[in-house]
């Protein structure tokens, strides 16, 4: 099945079990994410940061737990215009412009770039601006929405894309109220939890509290009444597991996770010994 993604080029992944119900909720359409953009001051326009130097530029990505840089060969480009309306409309997130022939060379663009830069991960994302290719700023805003993976990422059906997109196969979710009093010292503890296993585990928030969440609960089998609850989930066979929590702490969350992960260790190696017995049969 074809699903997009947000360089524009779509994949061709299996679509099942928990990726079919994510992935089949109401997606937002362009004028969706135009509309969530956070408004910005039109006569008090911000601007992007100049990244004039590899150092500059490095020192810019590894602030942040999300970066976005647009590398631009012409600066005239009206790529450069729309991309530069978008600072301060997402938040959280910092933006960089650099049209210095070293920067890009360091990052080996060879043509008009806008590219994320991932922490949670440590990964890239590029979407590339070809001639020809109609490029504005809410079809840049829909492919930055889609890949700003984060330490801990809110679900909604456009972040769902980029978590499937993503390299790291095995995710975890906290499925919590987030009216509820204990939410912040909840997702501090989770934040802190998460840290632990950059890299390795994509830590996941998904709102019980939104009603179209409520297909996401109940592919993992759990009631409203057993939350806050912990669902671990690997992308490739959709080996899950899952925990109700009385409470959230990391040292409850790190044990969870250790716990799955030794355990897909054990049946990979498992399958290795099978395999090479039959090799010498």
């Amino acid at each position: 099945m074809q699903r997009p993604c947000g360089s524009g080029v779509c994949l061709s992944v299996p679509v099942k079990g928990l990726s079919a119900e994510l992935l089949s909720m109401p997606s937002l359409c362009n004028a969706d994410v135009h509309r969530s953009l956070s408004p910005g001051a039109t006569g008090n326009a911000k601007k992007p940061v100049l990244l004039n130097d590899i150092e500059t530029a490095t020192a810019f990505i590894s602030a942040a737990e999300v970066a976005v840089i647009g590398f631009f060969q012409e600066p005239e480009k009206p790529e450069v215009l729309e991309f530069s309306s978008l600072v301060g409309k997402i938040r959280d997130v910092p933006f960089g412009l650099s049209t210095s022939p070293e920067v890009l060379s360091h990052y080996n663009i060879t043509i008009n770039t806008i590219s994320i830069f991932r922490r949670v991960d440590e990964n890239r994302q590029d979407l590339e601006i070809t001639d020809g290719k109609e490029m504005d700023a809410t079809r840049m805003g829909r492919f930055i929405q889609i890949n700003e993976l984060r330490m801990v990422t809110e679900y909604n059906p456009v972040t769902a894309i980029g978590l499937f997109n993503s390299t790291v196969q095995i995710h975890l979710l906290l499925f919590t109220d987030k009216t509820s009093k204990e939410h912040t010292e909840r997702m501090h503890k989770y934040q802190e939890a998460a840290e632990l296993f950059r890299g390795k585990i994509l830590f996941v928030l998904v709102d019980s509290n939104v009603k179209g969440n409520d297909r996401v609960i109940s592919f993992f089998k759990l009631k409203k009444s057993q939350l806050p609850a912990l669902a671990i989930f690997h992308t490739p066979d959709e080996e899950q597991d899952v925990l109700p929590l009385g409470e959230v702490s990391v040292e409850h969350v790190q044990d969870f996770c250790n716990g799955f992960l030794q355990r897909k260790t054990k049946k990979e190696d498992h399958g290795l010994e099978e395999d090479a017995v039959k090799v010498e049969l």
